[in-house]
């Protein structure tokens, strides 16, 4: 079975009536886990009452390793969520925090060898201790490299984001995300991926699209999917289970078509639902049968 590290930010996400688990990498490796593959996760939390809560909460979903690291000084992010009478969420996330100061130790180093994709993200990145450990982790290993573009703003630089891209094997984003990164194209998308891909080079370009489903470029082809209607409760986690969805399918050599359906019928599950990570149910088979 193949090693999948994901790299990067874990949080409370705090909503008006409580708080749940969040982050995207760790969201992602969490659905990873759900679907059976062998995920492990690397972050870095407060030694305060919230990281230790959060490594409860990590434990019990089989994610709390020696690449959770604690942090004396710096508190754990507790992130304010605001939805939209459309239940689009905006994030309020505070600075610096934990996962900010994530050091190069050698249990991450030897994860990182040991991998067969690392996933990483750009919010974690956005002050440089975070960012050069990644890097530095990157040019380590000969793993497939997946970026998922999360532009929080004012959580990213433009030469940040090249930078990562210029590293990925795979790049996913939203349709938002590539407007801001592809300065000058038209409104097809295809031409977007097109004009992305021309610079970065990457393997794979998949490009999610909300209630429309996603679009994906792999190997000099283009794919698509309608996506499925839901009643949707909320947006949060729903990018991060599709990409845990593509990149399984994806290392498991599933054709693309059938990856990308699962993908966006477990997307779509998850805003029917509240919060990040749901948990699995047969909502999602029936999705798929239509």
């Amino acid at each position: 079975m193949k090693n999948i590290l994901s790299f990067g930010e874990v949080l409370w996400d705090t909503f008006g009536d409580g708080k749940q688990a969040g982050g995207a990498p760790m969201n992602v490796a969490l659905n990873l886990a759900k679907q059976g593959a062998n995920v492990s996760f690397a972050s870095r939390v407060g030694m305060d009452a919230s990281g230790y809560e959060l490594i409860d909460y990590l434990t019990e979903n089989h994610l709390y390793s020696d690449l959770i690291q604690q942090d004396e000084e710096l508190p754990t992010c507790e992130v304010t969520v605001q939805l939209d009478k459309a239940s689009q969420a905006t994030y309020i996330i505070p600075q610096p925090v934990s996962w900010d100061n994530m050091q190069t130790e050698e249990a991450l180093t030897k994860a990182g060898k040991k991998a067969s994709a690392i996933l990483f993200g750009s919010l974690a990145c956005r002050l440089e201790t975070t960012r050069d450990t990644l890097l530095n982790l990157l040019d380590e290993t000969k793993a497939l490299k997946v970026f998922d573009v999360n532009l929080r703003a004012p959580h990213y630089t433009l030469s940040t984001i090249e930078t990562l891209a210029a590293h990925a094997d795979i790049v996913k984003m939203n349709e938002e995300e590539a407007a801001l990164l592809i300065n000058g194209s038209n409104n097809d998308l295809k031409d977007k991926i097109t004009e992305f891909r021309k610079k970065y080079h990457a393997q794979t370009i998949c490009v999610t699209r909300g209630e429309n489903g996603a679009m994906v470029w792999h190997d000099y082809e283009f794919y698509e999917h309608p996506g499925f209607k839901v009643d949707v409760v909320d947006t949060v986690g729903a990018g991060d289970s599709f990409l845990a969805t593509f990149i399984n399918g994806l290392l498991n050599k599933e054709p693309i078509p059938k990856v990308l359906e699962k993908a966006c019928a477990v997307g779509a599950y998850v805003t029917g639902k509240r919060g990040a990570n749901p948990e699995y149910d047969s909502g999602i088979k029936e999705l798929l049968r239509g």
